[in-house]
């Protein structure tokens, strides 16, 4: 019997416009991942992220993702729960992974500094699947470096559709100016924040520490 091992990563927990994207990968030898070059997404061009997508959809097992998008964020961020959130997300994607393959072992990318704690959070929910939380697993463990090019590629192109529908907003994190001058044109013209902005991001609240006047 064939024993697959996955990966778990996320896109986009920084930003404050545009959802985060979870991704599990799959697969029953990682030395095929070590074989065609696979790093994690970060260190690679947008186009190394998409060839390599190709590349792995050829030879993965399985993968799947989930959209959480910018309301649902806030709402665990008001909780102080942002990483109980991705918890549960990767306890959703074991799960719908075990309807399909012999998953034993998952190694996921901690964004908790203590990453057993936040191992723990996901051990308690998933029966026999052992897991391995790890501080950058998306680095080290190729399975994981394989879920954050499928995270960040679906993330990107979320992004582009929504850059279609609302305009230029620069990369949406809060370093870049064009994404403060976006929110800031947008609220003098439509008096609120857009649906696709993290509320409960502190840029927004520096913002609008006055309330939504500040922008104007």
């Amino acid at each position: 019997m064939r024993v697959f091992v996955g990966g778990i990563d996320e896109a986009g927990r920084g930003p404050v416009i545009g959802p985060m994207v979870m991704a599990i990968a799959v697969i029953d030898d990682m030395d095929k991942l070590k074989n065609v070059g696979v790093r994690d997404s970060k260190e690679l061009s947008p186009q190394g992220r998409s060839r390599l997508l190709n590349v792995l959809r050829s030879i993965l097992t399985y993968m799947d993702y989930e959209v959480i998008e910018p309301e649902t964020i806030d709402r665990y961020v008001y909780l102080n729960a942002l990483n109980k959130l991705e918890a549960e997300v990767a306890v959703k994607l074991i799960g719908r992974a075990l309807r399909i393959v012999n998953l034993v072992r998952v190694y996921i990318d901690s964004p908790d500094p203590n990453a057993k704690r936040y191992g723990d959070l996901i051990r308690r929910s998933v029966g026999s699947v052992e897991v391995i939380s790890m501080n950058k697993a998306d680095k080290l463990i190729p399975i994981v470096s394989a879920a954050s090019i499928i995270a960040k590629v679906t993330r990107d192109s979320i992004i582009e559709e929504l850059h279609r529908e609302y305009g230029d907003f620069g990369s949406g994190y809060p370093s870049d100016p064009r994404t403060i001058g976006f929110l800031r044109n947008w609220v003098r013209e439509h008096g609120d924040l857009p649906p696709i902005v993290r509320r409960s991001w502190s840029t927004i609240r520096r913002l609008t520490g006055g309330g939504l006047d500040a922008f104007l």
